[in-house]
C-alpha cells in the first residue's frame, strides 16, 4: 500500500471511531452516509473489528502433490529443437580422456563388468535451429567445451542408438533452466514418441506429476580422434527433464527435501542395505543398487517409514495416514495400469519428502512400456501378460501389495480408475497420437533412423492408430485381476533323502476364496515332455522322484473357487519373450540343485 493511501485509511479509521463513540456515548444520530462508511469498514460502537477471509491452516503433512502449471503454459509439445554437440578428449581426472568411439560401443553392463564409472567425453553444446548455433542460446560463438557427455539408461544402453546425458558445467549457463539435459532415442519404441505422450496426458492430471519434454533433433562432430570432424546426423530424440535438487524447484517442490530414484526397490526394510551413512557397514554404491541417492542423504525418515511399513501389526490405514498420501498413490497406480506401464512395479519412479514432512510421494519416471500392447502383439513378442496386468502386476511390492489388500483403497482406486478412463478418451488420444505422428514419422523414416525402425511406415501407422484402444484392453485386465488368485514365488527346489521336494508361496485371493494349485515338471520350457503333473494340490508343497542331471522347468498356477487362474511370478525369458509360471533349475551331477538365473 502507498504512503498516502496508508494516512488516508488511518484518518477514515480515526474518524470512524469517533463517529461510534459519539453515537454510543452521546445518543447523537449518526446519518446514513456515515454508518455506510462504517459498515465497510466493520467498525461497532464498542471496538474495532476487520474480517478477513482466510484459507484454513494447513499441515504439511497432509498436502497434495501439485504441479506447477505455468512450467508447461507456453510449452509447443509438438516443436523440435536443434542440439549441436561438439565432443573431444578431455583429461583422465574428470575421466573424460576417451573416444566418441567408446562412449557409443560400451553399455551399462559392460562397465560394471570392466568395475569402472561410465566414460565422458569433453563436449561443446549449442542449441540452435536447422541453419546452427543460434545467437542468445546456449554456447553461441563459444569455442571451449561447456558440458560433459556419457551414455545413459540401463537396458536400452545395449541399443546400437544410444541414449545421451549431457552435462552443462557450472558457470556455462542453462537451458531451458536446466543443467541435465537427458536425450533418449526409445529404439525399443516403434512410436518413438511414448515417453513424451505420457508426460503430456501427466500434465492434464493435477494428482501426478509431470516432467518438461522436448524433441531434439541431434547433430555431433566428432574430434576426439584428433582430426575436426563434421556435424553428422544422429536423427531425433526426446529430451526429458532431470528431477534433482533445481528440477525439484523448478517445479514448486522443496530442493532440500528427500529425493530417491528407485533402481529396483520394493519397499522391504532391507536392514544389511538400507542403513545411515553413519553406520560402519554402510555401503553407497550397494545403497544405490536399489534406491539412488538425489537429495538429503540423512535416510533417518526413508528408515522410519519402511519400519512401520514392514511392521504387520500397524494397520496400513494408519502407516499411510502417517507416511504417505493415497491420493498421490491411487491416482499414480490408476495411470499406469490403464496406460499399461507394466515395467513399473519397482522401478522407474522416484519417491519424494519434503525437508520438514513425513509423508512421502510418488513422482512418475519412464514411460516406455506404456501403450506398447499393440506393438508387442505386431513383434509376436511375449511381454506383459499374465500377471503382469491390472493390480497383480503390484503385488510383489511390499507397499502396493499392503494398499491393495485393504478393501477402502480397492474402492478408492476404483473410483479413481473410472475417473482416469473417462479422461484417456479415445478422441483425445487420438488427437495427440496423430500429432505427435505427425512429428516423429518424417525423421523415423529418414537416415540415420530408418536404419534402426523394426516396422514398414504401413505398420507404423497401424501402431500409432491402435494407441487409443489400448485403454480399454488395460481397463478389461484391470477387472479381470480382481477376480484371480494374487501371483506368488516358487520356491528353489530342495532334495531331501531321495525326493525332489518343490514349495511355493500360498496365493492370496482378494474374496478369501479357497486356492488349489496345478504342479507340472518338464525338461523343456514349453511343456512339451512332462515328467510329473498334479492338478488340485491344496497344500503349497510337492515330492517327486528325484530325476536325472539336467536343466528341468517346474510350472505351478492357483486356480480359485470362482474358477480363476493365476501363474506364480517367476518366468522364464527366451527370444520370443517371457514365459511366465515357471522357475528354471538343474539338477547337478554333483546331486545339488542349481537355480537358473538370469540378468534382464
Amino acid at each position: 500500500m502507498k504512503l498516502n493511501e496508508l494516512f488516508k485509511c488511518s484518518a477514515i479509521m480515526a474518524l470512524c471511531g469517533v463517529l461510534a463513540a459519539c453515537s454510543a456515548d452521546s445518543g447523537i444520530p449518526i446519518d446514513s452516509k456515515t454508518r455506510e462508511t462504517m459498515d465497510v469498514y466493520n467498525v461497532s460502537g464498542d471496538e474495532e473489528s476487520f474480517s478477513v477471509d482466510k484459507a484454513p491452516a494447513q499441515d504439511i503433512n497432509s498436502i497434495h502433490l501439485r504441479d506447477k502449471d505455468l512450467l508447461y503454459a507456453n510449452e509447443d509439445d509438438t516443436s523440435v529443437v536443434t542440439m549441436y554437440l561438439t565432443v573431444s578428449r578431455g583429461n583422465s581426472a574428470e575421466n573424460t580422456d576417451h573416444t566418441w568411439e567408446e562412449i557409443n560401443t560400451y553399455s551399462v553392463y559392460d562397465y560394471e563388468e570392466m568395475g569402472v564409472e561410465r566414460y565422458q567425453v569433453a563436449a561443446l553444446l549449442q542449441v540452435g535451429d536447422e541453419n546452427g548455433p543460434v545467437a542468445g542460446e546456449v554456447g553461441y560463438g563459444e569455442k571451449a567445451p561447456n558440458a560433459t557427455v556419457q551414455i545413459r539408461g540401463q537396458t536400452s544402453s545395449r541399443n546400437t542408438q544410444k541414449n545421451y546425458k549431457i552435462e552443462l558445467k557450472d558457470n556455462k549457463g542453462t537451458w531451458n533452466g536446466q543443467r541435465t539435459i537427458n536425450l533418449n532415442k526409445h529404439q525399443g519404441d516403434g512410436t518413438r514418441f511414448r515417453n513424451k505422450l505420457v508426460y503430456e496426458l501427466l500434465q492434464g492430471i493435477p494428482q501426478i506429476m509431470s516432467m518438461r519434454t522436448q524433441f531434439v533433433h541431434l547433430y555431433v562432430k566428432d574430434n576426439t580422434q584428433g582430426t575436426e570432424g563434421q556435424f553428422e546426423d544422429y536423427g531425433l530424440y526426446t529430451q526429458v527433464e532431470q528431477l534433482n535438487k533445481r528440477g525439484l524447484e523448478a517445479h514448486g517442490l522443496d530442493k532440500n527435501g528427500h529425493l530417491y530414484k528407485i533402481n529396483f526397490f520394493e519397499f522391504y526394510r532391507y536392514e544389511d542395505v538400507i542403513m545411515l551413512e553413519t553406520d560402519p557397514d554402510y555401503d553407497l554404491t550397494a545403497f544405490e543398487e536399489l534406491l539412488e541417492v538425489k537429495g538429503d542423504s540423512d535416510h533417518t525418515k526413508l528408515i522410519a517409514m519402511l519400519d512401520a511399513l514392514n511392521n504387520y501389526t500397524i494397520p496400513i490405514e494408519d502407516v499411510l495416514e502417517e507416511y504417505f498420501d493415497v491420493e498421490n498413490i491411487a491416482y499414480w497406480m490408476a495411470f499406469q495400469i490403464l496406460i499399461g506401464n507394466t515395467d513399473t512395479q519397482s522401478r522407474n519412479m522416484y519417491i519424494y519428502s519434503p525437508q520438514n514432512s513425513n509423508t512421502w510421494y510418488i513422482i512418475p519416471w519412464d514411460n516406455d512400456k506404456a501403450f506398447s500392447i499393440t506393438e508387442y502383439e505386431m513383434e509376436e513378442f511375449i511381454e506383459s501378460g499374465s500377471w503382469e496386468a491390472g493390480i497383480s502386476n503390484y503385488w510383489g511390492n511390499i507397499l502396493f501389495q499392503r494398499c491393495l489388500k485393504s478393501e477402502t483403497f480397492r474402492a478408492y482406486l476404483d473410483d479413481v480408475i473410472q475417473e482416469l478412463r473417462e479422461y484417456l478418451s479415445v478422441e483425445r488420444l487420438t488427437e495427440l497420437t496423430q500429432r505427435y505422428a505427425a512429428v516423429v514419422k518424417p525423421y523415423a523414416y529418414s537416415m540415420p533412423d530408418v536404419m534402426y525402425m523394426e516396422f514398414t511406415e504401413e505398420e507404423y501407422d497401424e501402431n500409432v492408430a491402435a494407441i487409443p484402444y489400448e485403454v480399454e484392453e488395460c481397463y478389461q485386465r484391470y477387472l479381470e485381476s480382481l477376480e484371480k488368485p494374487m501371483p506368488f514365488y516358487i520356491g528353489v527346489p530342495a532334495i531331501e533323502g531321495d525326493k525332489l521336494v518343490f514349495t511355493w508361496d500360498p496365493a492370496y485371493d482378494l474374496d478369501a476364496e479357497d486356492i488349489v494349485y496345478t504342479v507340472e515338471l518338464s525338461s523343456d520350457y514349453m511343456f512339451n515332455d512332462v515328467i510329473y503333473s498334479e492338478e488340485n494340490v491344496v497344500l503349497p508343497q510337492v515330492s517327486v522322484d528325484i530325476p536325472e542331471t539336467g536343466q528341468y522347468f517346474v510350472r505351478i498356477r492357483a486356480t480359485n473357487e470362482s474358477g480363476y487362474t493365476q501363474d506364480a511370478f517367476d518366468y522364464y525369458v527366451t527370444d520370443a519373450g517371457k514365459h511366465y509360471g515357471m522357475l528354471s533349475f538343474y539338477v547337478n551331477p554333483d546331486g545339488t540343485i542349481g537355480e537358473d538365473t538370469y540378468e534382464e
